[in-house]
């Protein structure tokens, strides 16, 4: 069963940092872009960034210059470098990838179950 899921979401003050991970598992062939969204509750899920498989990365505005995303293509992981994180805000945060999977010639957009990440003092 290929499956994506994140760890490192949890409680984290103002102003603080987390690292998220990402980790993909399963009969995979190829891994193209990866990136991670986040989604607040009642809110539509938006993107945060992504990388593709050659490293290059490109952010939303509003996290820019805050947070860096980075892969380790052996360990099929995408990771999420949150700094300066701001208050009032407890979004899930989500994986997904553009997988190749055995027996299958299309890529397939595969998402993580979510971690949450909650800022708050």
């Amino acid at each position: 069963q290929v499956q994506l899921v994140e760890s490192g979401g949890g409680l984290v003050q103002p102003g603080g940092s987390l690292r998220l991970s990402c980790a993909a598992s399963g009969k995979i062939l190829t891994i193209n872009n990866m990136a991670w969204y986040r989604q607040a509750p009642g809110k539509q899920r938006e993107l945060v960034a992504t990388i593709t498989s050659g490293g290059t990365t490109n952010y939303a505005d509003y996290v820019k210059d805050r947070f860096a995303i980075a892969r380790d293509n052996a360990k099929k992981t995408v990771y999420l470098q949150m700094n300066s994180l701001k208050p009032a805000y407890t979004p899930v945060y989500y994986c997904n990838a553009d997988m190749r999977v055995l027996y299958s010639v299309t890529l397939v957009t595969y998402w993580g179950q979510g971690t949450p990440v909650t800022v708050s003092s």
